[in-house]
């Protein structure tokens, strides 16, 4: 099985991890200024599946009070993108809000503190960079759903 965790936003990520905790893969959110790019992400994403069965995790956002009405606009447009690439994948998927999956890992909104682990955990996946984070987080959101059955 392959489990994928999308983390939403135009600066956000898809991860892909087995049944048992081993990397599979990850991307960015490839987008225009308006978009995301669904088509090809998900191109990406289910290069990695092969004939598996699989499961989706995507990170619960809200908009804040403080944003913008445009913002906001765009933030909603990305999180419908990614919700629509949770229903192209065609297996069970899940919403999780980043409270609940980060404190099971003992993190908080540092983005930082995220891809530290992530690099622990999968040494050899693609997360040098900072913008990278959201790599780590999508992988860090599976990694919890695989937890979450039991797997080890």
């Amino acid at each position: 099985m392959i489990i994928y965790g999308l983390d939403p936003g135009f600066s956000g990520a898809w991860g892909a991890i087995d049944h048992h905790g081993n990397y599979k893969g990850c991307g960015d959110m490839l987008h225009t200024d308006k978009h995301i790019r669904t088509n090809e992400v998900f191109e990406e994403m289910i290069a990695i599946r092969g004939k598996e069965d699989c499961e989706v995790i995507v990170e619960s956002v809200h908009s804040m009070p403080q944003q913008g009405v445009s913002s906001v606009f765009k933030f909603g447009v990305a999180f419908g993108g990614a919700l629509s690439l949770a229903e192209r994948m065609r297996c069970p998927w899940h919403l999780v809000t980043p409270q609940v999956w980060k404190k099971s890992f003992g993190l908080t909104s540092d983005k930082h503190a995220s891809s530290i682990l992530a690099r622990k955990l999968w040494p050899d996946a693609p997360l040098a960079r900072q913008k990278d984070n959201g790599r780590a987080e999508a992988l860090l959101m599976a990694y919890w759903l695989m937890k979450q059955h039991g797997n080890d």
